[in-house]
């Protein structure tokens, strides 16, 4: 559950997306998964030339315990918007986000500008602050002065369909 100020909540009611064309759904919290354990076989499959497969199950594997790893912290989004298809992030992928993590320059976080979310690169330069995206057709986005500006977790992994 990602608990928001009254205040971002109604800007964000109705707004048409304006930063990077990026618009995020929140999805449903991890601290509410249960366990989604499937096997995970010994063998490794080949990307080059295949090689016979082995029937062993090397144990039972969780995704929750992958993917997420602290769970208090921890929220799914989905994105809206091609910004990020540089850095793998495509539109409808869910994102998982730690809000745990500290936004060290050079990771990629969930943000609030101005009462709009998008995912964008934390950069800084010249002690000035940036929000990046990894698709030339967007410009970099500098946080200034009296602009809100929220980062609201770091993303750790991208889910998509291939």
């Amino acid at each position: 559950m990602v608990r928001l100020p009254i205040s971002v909540i109604e800007r964000l009611k109705g707004r048409p997306p304006s930063l990077g064309d990026d618009v995020i759904e929140i999805l449903p919290a991890a601290v509410h998964l249960s366990a989604l354990e499937r096997p995970l076989y010994l063998s490794r499959v080949a990307a080059g030339f295949p090689s016979p497969a082995d029937d062993h199950v090397e144990k039972r594997l969780d995704l929750n315990e992958h993917l997420v790893k602290h769970k208090e912290a921890t929220y799914f989004v989905r994105v809206k918007g091609d910004s990020m298809i540089g850095a793998g992030i495509f539109d409808n992928d869910i994102l998982v986000v730690d809000k745990s993590l500290n936004p060290e320059v050079g990771r990629i976080v969930i943000a609030v500008v101005n009462g709009e979310m998008t995912v964008k690169r934390l950069m800084r330069n010249d002690g000035k602050v940036w929000l990046v995206a990894e698709n030339p057709a967007y410009a970099p986005i500098e946080m200034k002065d009296g602009m809100e500006f929220i980062i609201w977790g770091v993303v750790t992994n991208a889910i998509h369909a291939l």
